[in-house]
């Protein structure tokens, strides 16, 4: 059974920087696309950054590209969210996601795509 965990959350000040990784269990490695999702206080969860099965394509929203770099490592089953530059309304729990097929390409995420979710990390900006 296929699981991910998230590490790499704290407490960061303004323009600092933080590495997420998410470490997958219970399958071949390269075989799924992995989201990163986020969900601050009162608001919905958003996309991120995606990464597909072979490394491209990747994505990520408007509001982090530049600052925010995704890269894989399938023999470690490890997917690293690097996040620089950071901002008070980078604010949220981090949850990485897995799902099949080409649901890394340009356009909106859509989370019903990624049938397995870790449990969240958290990441607070300070101002």
């Amino acid at each position: 059974q296929l699981q991910l965990v998230e590490s790499g959350g704290g407490l960061v000040q303004d323009g600092g920087s933080l590495r997420l990784s998410c470490t997958a269990s219970g399958f071949t490695g390269g075989s799924y696309a992995i989201g990163w999702f986020r969900q601050a206080p009162g608001k919905e969860r958003e996309g991120v950054s995606c990464i597909s099965s072979g490394g491209n394509p990747t994505k990520y929203a408007d509001s982090v590209r530049g600052r925010f770099s995704i890269s894989r490592d399938n023999a470690k089953n490890t997917v690293t969210l690097q996040m620089s530059s950071l901002k008070p309304e980078d604010t949220a729990v981090y949850f990485c996601a897995a799902g099949r097929g080409a649901i890394c390409l340009p356009g909106p995420f859509v989370s019903s795509r990624f049938e397995t979710w870790g449990q969240g990390t958290q990441v607070t900006v300070s101002s």
